[in-house]
């Protein structure tokens, strides 16, 4: 472990919950890299966790909304649903509790990519955080911890509606005609099963924003974030 890793006691005053199996905890919070380093410990890593945690936050969505919005077509479910998941909303909730200053990372992964700053690996692991809580003792204390910040986040989707970050920046941009708008791909890294993708937005040849994601559309519509940031249409703190 690390010095820089808080002890897990201090994360389960932060959500408000304490752990029957604390090993499920320590398996939200160990990342990939560290049991790439550590094979003799036959430790396991929080990707599955976040494979079932995405189903999890996907169901307690899907039921906040439904509620909340009875007379709302599928389609506004649907798009409401996908703000809410996405991985800058689950990154923002993630730093909220400083997750990644818990969790367990590789020296390369510490040291070189910076993985407690990663929005895509606190995303996931707060994914493995919800399916460590739902095995622990149920749906309902997912919920309990999960739907006041649900509640939250839905209030700063509002305000800006569920266009996407990219429609958002080529309507402002549309709005002077001769002003031109691109995307471009700035590489890609880590194994087949894990890339991240970076991409950079610029309004003709000035750079305005540029930004990385598991998929090259989540990684343009981050570089779309920041440039609408960096134009003064979008607070910092928006996910």
């Amino acid at each position: 472990m690390y010095d820089t890793v808080l002890p897990e006691e201090l994360l389960q005053e932060r959500i408000g919950y304490r752990f029957r199996d604390r090993a499920l905890l320590a398996e939200a919070l160990t990342h990939s890299s560290y049991c790439n380093e550590n094979k003799q410990q036959n430790l396991s890593c929080n990707e599955r966790l976040e494979f079932l945690g995405d189903s999890v936050l996907s169901v307690i969505t899907a039921e906040f909304l439904f509620a909340a919005y009875p007379q709302e077509n599928e389609g506004f479910l649907t798009k409401t649903r996908a703000a809410l998941v996405c991985e800058s909303t689950l990154a923002v909730l993630a730093s909220e509790i400083s997750l990644g200053d818990f969790m367990h990372f590789g020296h390369g992964e510490q040291h070189a990519g910076g993985g407690k700053m990663r929005k895509s690996i606190i995303a996931d692991a707060f994914e493995a955080l919800l399916a460590a809580m739902y095995l622990d003792s149920g749906m309902d204390t997912v919920r309990e911890f999960l739907l006041p910040r649900l509640k939250r986040m839905l209030e700063t989707v509002s305000r800006r509606g569920t266009e996407d970050y990219k429609s958002m920046l080529q309507r402002i941009v549309q709005q002077t005609p001769e002003e031109q708008l691109r995307y471009e791909e700035r590489g890609e890294e880590g194994p087949p099963h894990d890339r991240i993708f970076h991409f950079a937005v610029y309004l003709n040849s000035n750079l305005l924003g540029s930004g990385s994601g598991r998929t090259k559309r989540e990684a343009e519509q981050e570089a779309a974030r920041r440039a609408l940031i960096a134009l003064g249409e979008l607070d910092e703190e928006a996910p």
